[in-house]
């Protein structure tokens, strides 16, 4: 392929051309880029793009890849005015040509009729923006639940008396530990899904763990993610106000499990009259009376529905064999369905045991049940000290090392590590826990959880069956497989970001649980929680190496999903452990990763502080390229604190920097931070200039995703330089790249640059429609651009009140 031949092509295509894609022009392109479309994967793309489509978007993302490949100026001029000229004997066509459309039929914002258009036109509004699947959370009703017809009664009537408020309906239902409480809300909430289309959500409140209960942030966090926010708000306050934001106008469930006191269950509260909120509890919770709650205590299972459940989870023909026996089962277990429960598994794991040798072991087992006071619990530590004694060695020290770990659900490749055995034994082991009822299967594919009085009875074996030493060869085996999978998911996808080491106590054996990008950015996230767990763990242990790596391995979870209340407290404590480590690279790290944080929890001033102080160790160890990574950062929190014109400063001395160590992604990245701060002072070509170097760069690098962010910059500047029609396409490129790769934040941004180009060119219709979409976007994302987008759309003509 010959530059010369190609620009030879766009410049003598003359009137009789065509339109591309099609006409001698094309088909002299296609000839002449044959070999180097086999050669160039980027260029073979983009020519399918603007084969298949013919939109001056495609063809835009052509002209560029062909520029790319030759590295010719003069052809990418030569592109841009075949381009320009195509577009203008489309729009002579379009004022020649004219279709009328029928009853209420309209086209909203620039429209291109190229030619006469034949045969039936059909119109399509576009998508609406993506919403996540309903939430369906809810925990699954045991196989064996019984009876429980006038506590259901009752729970319909108590949402009956609630009907007419204002307020969200509130039912608290408490009752000892192991009666059914979760069983039975889980039964009464699935029957009543069809009335709250909007979705179930759950979320356990760990009121009597030993780990402390839930922080409602936590549950908050996750709420917010299942209604379709990207990113969650730092301050408890912030989230508070989104969540109620989100569920105003929607009709849903939400189950609070083992809530610990009215406080912790009042934050989340949602704001929907529409939807009915469900506490358990083993306390009464009275305090939420001026709530509007209603209350509902359960008790034990009648005889004869106790003794129905043991026949159902047996078998008929064995208690009926044993009758009596069965019925002192029953009343041994003090007709708790956990205890029956367990106890049935006994005798299911052990099908020629007689009923009567249970009743017999659980009589000789009520002796001294230290511990266990509350009412009821005396029956499952019995039932359960039976169980635990059945059960084979290797299976009973995993049930022990289990209650060390602090996570919440359980899976064979944490386990394994944790208790040095292999996978496929660990999920054998696994299994037969759930056999015998010691662990609870969750709706998760191979995830299982303890129930809180199980939990317990193994936490109370592995403290006295276990050596300090063993429980901290646990717990350490732990932190380290936490350690190497996050970091295994951080080389997938940020490897640029892989450049400092671990260090491991216990090197992990085996793979990680992922191959993919997506595969590791799926298990941080569904890990989120237990990997803050390990950093926690590692910081109160004294593994401070431990700590401060795995905060840094967290960087993808951080980066791609914001979750800014971790990645603040995941820093802090990160900095903590570094600097105690004694780590100079390690605690800049954490200051610059963790100043970016701050920056995006708007904490601006701490931000500043967080550099400066990683900009001066850098200094003090002579670390250019951290220096670099500082002052860039020292402009990034000044631009997003209003202040331009220091943050250019602050870029320029990092580009220098960059470029001095041949650093040529970081330099793309300070160029579009001096493109964002030029377009803020009113310098929009100084701005195109530093945006077009880093979108060249960024793209030559392969960081498509940091190329898109500066090419909608490059728009919004480029349409402020006087060039309002290139700079519309080229946003509309980098909207469509966010689209494909499901940045909503980014979305949402272009949409509103697009909005304001529109403004600017008084076309009042397309500046509402942008406007509106960005809005949906960032509604469930963000307050603050959502009330700027709300007082944007308010400053149009013939708006209406906000």
């Amino acid at each position: 392929m010959r530059e010369r031949d190609l620009v030879d092509v766009f410049t003598d295509a003359g009137p009789a051309a065509g339109r591309p894609p099609g006409g001698p022009a094309w088909r002299a392109l296609e000839r002449l880029t044959a070999a180097a479309r086999e050669r160039d994967t980027d260029l073979a793309a983009a020519w399918s793009a603007a084969a298949l489509t013919g939109s001056p978007e495609s063809l835009q993302g052509l002209a560029a890849a062909l520029v790319r490949h030759t590295g010719d100026a003069r052809l990418g001029e030569a592109l841009r005015q075949w381009l320009h000229e195509h577009a203008g004997k489309g729009a002579a066509a379009a004022a020649r040509h004219t279709n009328v459309l029928q009853g209420d039929t309209r086209v909203e914002g620039s429209s291109l009729q190229a030619r006469d258009i034949h045969g039936g036109v059909h119109l399509h509004h576009a998508p609406p923006p993506r919403r996540p699947p309903t939430p369906r959370q809810l925990l699954p009703v045991p196989a064996h639940f019984t009876d429980r017809a006038d506590d259901l009664r009752t729970l319909d009537a108590l949402r009956t008396a609630q009907r007419d408020g204002c307020a969200p309906q509130l039912v608290v239902v408490s009752g000892p530990a192991g009666v059914g409480k979760t069983a039975l809300v889980s039964r009464w909430l699935r029957a009543a899904a069809p009335q709250f289309p909007d979705g179930q959500l759950y979320a356990d409140l760990r009121g009597h763990a030993s780990s402390g209960p839930a922080y409602p942030t936590e549950a908050l966090a996750g709420f917010l993610r299942a209604l379709g926010a990207v990113s969650v708000p730092a301050a408890a306050q912030e989230q508070t106000a989104l969540w109620r934001t989100l569920t105003a106008d929607l009709r849903l469930t939400v189950m609070l499990d083992n809530a610990f006191s009215a406080a912790q269950v009042r934050a989340l509260l949602p704001a929907a009259p529409g939807s009915l909120v469900v506490v358990t509890s083993r306390y009464r919770l009275t305090g939420l009376v001026v709530d509007g709650a209603g209350f509902h205590r359960v008790g034990m299972l009648e005889p004869a529905a106790a003794l129905e459940l043991l026949t159902r989870a047996v078998g008929g023909d064995r208690v009926e064999r044993d009758r009596e026996a069965a019925r002192q089962v029953v009343s041994l277990c003090g007709r708790l369905p956990l205890a029956l429960c367990l106890a049935a598994a006994q005798l299911a794991s052990r099908p020629r045991r007689p009923v009567a040798a249970l009743a017999s072991a659980l009589t000789r087992g009520r002796g001294p049940l230290d511990g266990l006071s509350v009412e009821g619990e005396a029956a499952v530590r019995t039932a359960l000290d039976e169980s635990y004694d059945a059960l084979p060695a290797q299976a009973a020290r995993v049930y022990r090392a289990m209650a060390l770990l602090p996570v919440r659900h359980y899976e064979a490749h944490l386990v394994a590590a944790a208790c040095a055995v292999a996978p496929e034994e660990a999920e054998y082991l696994l299994d037969l826990l759930a056999d015998v009822s010691l662990l609870e299967e969750t709706e998760e594919d191979e995830h299982y959880r303890f129930h809180d009085l199980v939990r317990l009875h193994a936490a109370h074996r592995a403290e006295s069956e276990e050596t300090a030493m063993q429980r901290e060869l646990t717990l350490r085996r732990f932190v380290d497989r936490c350690l190497a999978t996050a970091t295994s998911a951080e080389e997938l996808l940020t490897p640029s970001h892989r450049t400092l080491p671990r260090s491991y106590a216990h090197p992990p054996a085996g793979p990680a649980p992922f191959g993919t990008a997506d595969a590791g950015l799926a298990w941080l996230d569904g890990h989120r929680y237990d990997l803050m767990a390990a950093v926690r763990l590692a910081a109160d242990r004294g593994w401070d190496a431990s700590a401060w790596q795995l905060v840094d391995a967290m960087w993808p979870l951080f980066l791609r999903l914001r979750p800014y209340d971790l990645w603040v407290e995941a820093h802090e404590t990160g900095l903590a452990a570094a600097l105690r480590d004694g780590d100079r690279a390690g605690t800049g790290r954490m200051l610059t990763s963790g100043g970016n944080g701050l920056c995006n929890a708007g904490r601006f001033g701490d931000a500043v502080q967080w550099f400066t102080d990683a900009l001066s160790r850098a200094a003090e160890d002579g670390d250019t390229r951290q220096q670099a990574q500082a002052l860039h950062g020292l402009g990034k929190a000044h631009h997003l604190n209003g202040e331009p014109d220091r943050a250019e400063g602050f870029f320029a001395r990092a580009l220098t920097l960059r470029e001095t160590i041949g650093y040529r992604r970081g330099a793309a990245l300070s160029r579009v931070g001096l493109g964002e701060a030029a377009t803020a002072r009113g310098r929009p070509r100084q701005a195109v200039d530093h945006l077009s170097r880093a979108y060249g760069d960024l793209v030559a690098e392969g960081e498509h995703y940091e190329a898109s962010r500066a090419l909608a910059h490059l728009g919004r500047a480029t349409a402020l330089a006087g060039d309002p029609d290139v700079g519309l396409r080229q946003l509309r490129s980098a909207l469509q790249n966010f689209e494909a790769s499901g940045s909503v934040h980014w979305q949402a941004r272009t949409m509103e640059m697009l909005g304001l180009v529109a403004r600017e060119r008084d076309e009042e219709a397309d500046a509402r429609a942008w406007f509106t979409r960005s809005l949906a976007l960032y509604a469930p994302v963000s307050p603050s651009d959502a009330a700027r987008l709300r007082a944007r759309l308010a400053e149009l003509p013939g708006a209406g009140p906000s």
